[in-house]
């Protein structure tokens, strides 16, 4: 199994320089359909209900302060490079789909989706969010859209 650190390397060779924020939503995304197409997860990276949407707290480690991401030896570093064909070929469609939109609409999409809205409602408006959304969650969810195919 491939980690976070993987598909962002991966995302960011496919996309070239994005905004943070976007490349948590495309890792999200890649993990949330690669779930739903192939019954198991791609990493196994804790993402959280962040304000902004969802968030791998170790992913926003090695971004944190930069506002523009791009591969770097820090990232590929932190590579298991696990990374299957099959897996690749899935977050290119995530990517295809998905990379047509800005960071700011795809952290609204996730906000009217049920994944980020029930984990964000476990926080407190004061806080931090720290809340998991759960890999049962996102499939849930996603599987039961009428169109599985991105």
């Amino acid at each position: 199994m491939c980690n976070i650190f993987d598909v962002a390397n991966y995302i960011l060779s496919k996309t070239g320089n994005i905004t943070a924020m976007k490349l948590e939503k495309l890792c999200y995304y890649s993990q949330v359909w690669v779930l739903v197409w192939s019954e198991k997860p791609l990493f196994n990276n804790r993402i959280e209900a962040w304000g902004k949407g969802p968030v791998s707290p170790e992913l926003y480690e090695w971004h944190k302060g930069q506002l523009i991401v791009t591969s770097d030896d820090k990232l590929k570093s932190k590579c298991e490079n696990n990374i299957t064909k099959v897996e690749e070929d899935m977050i290119d469609k995530v990517v295809l789909e998905y990379g047509k939109f800005t960071a700011q609409e795809l952290s609204d999409l996730t906000h009217a989706e049920s994944p980020w809205l029930e984990a964000n409602s476990l926080c407190s408006l004061s806080s931090n969010c720290q809340a998991e959304i759960t890999q049962a969650a996102m499939h849930e969810f996603y599987s039961s859209l009428p169109e599985k195919n991105v």
